[in-house]
């Protein structure tokens, strides 16, 4: 199972996440985030930023297309993470460019398949997260049951509040029939000493627990 570590905003950090074998590291592109890249390093700073294996995941807020394409291309970002209320049109637009990560923010009850349906030709992969009352994560876990049984049919990034200790539940969840299509936790706001600021030692000895060694 792959690991995304959202909310990054220092060089030294992704680095070390490069080293403990994380793929992916998420950087904030919504200016009202208190992990907003662009206030912590510059687009030179984030292009010439690369490590041995890991992809940078640029996330982006209903961002206007020719802008987040500009930021693409500036930050040189492997893909995008799509967290607002992007059409599928939109959406489209997008993915002839760059990979596409398209992120619903879910509540109990909700049919997803009917939610992302209208995405499943356009993303390259989905994100599940939980539903709150503005955009991007809320670090609060929503029920994964709701997942449970669904035939996503679509690689996709389970998120929501992950904490250190929810190895066991993950692991768990990855034993459902929806976990066929389950390609990586995405983890940010729990294993942080202050916004954008990482815990390290969480994050590795996380990442240890769930993929050994």
């Amino acid at each position: 199972m792959q690991i995304k570590v959202c909310g990054m905003t220092k060089a030294e950090q992704v680095l070390q996440l490069d080293e403990l074998g994380v793929e992916f590291a998420g950087f904030i592109f919504y200016p009202k985030s208190p992990r907003y890249v662009l206030s912590h390093m510059s687009m030179e700073q984030l292009k010439k930023l690369k490590g041995k294996q890991i992809n940078k995941v640029g996330v982006f807020v209903n961002t206007p297309v020719e802008e987040l394409l500009q930021l693409v291309d500036a930050c040189g970002l492997y893909s995008v993470q799509l967290h607002g209320d992007e059409n599928p049109a939109y959406c489209e637009q997008i993915a002839q460019y760059v990979k596409v990560v398209k992120a619903f923010r879910l509540r109990e009850g909700e049919d997803i398949l009917c939610k992302a349906k209208d995405y499943q030709g356009l993303a390259g992969m989905f994100l599940f997260d939980t539903e709150g009352a503005g955009y991007g994560g809320t670090g609060k876990k929503f029920n994964w049951d709701i997942l449970k049984g669904v035939n996503v049919n679509k690689p996709f990034f389970l998120s929501g509040g992950i904490q250190p200790e929810d190895v066991v539940l993950i692991k768990a969840f990855d034993n459902d029939t929806v976990a066929k299509d389950l390609f990586a936790v995405d983890i940010n706001s729990k294993f942080e000493l202050a916004p954008g600021i990482k815990d390290m030692d969480k994050i590795q000895t996380f990442v240890k627990a769930l993929k050994g060694g």
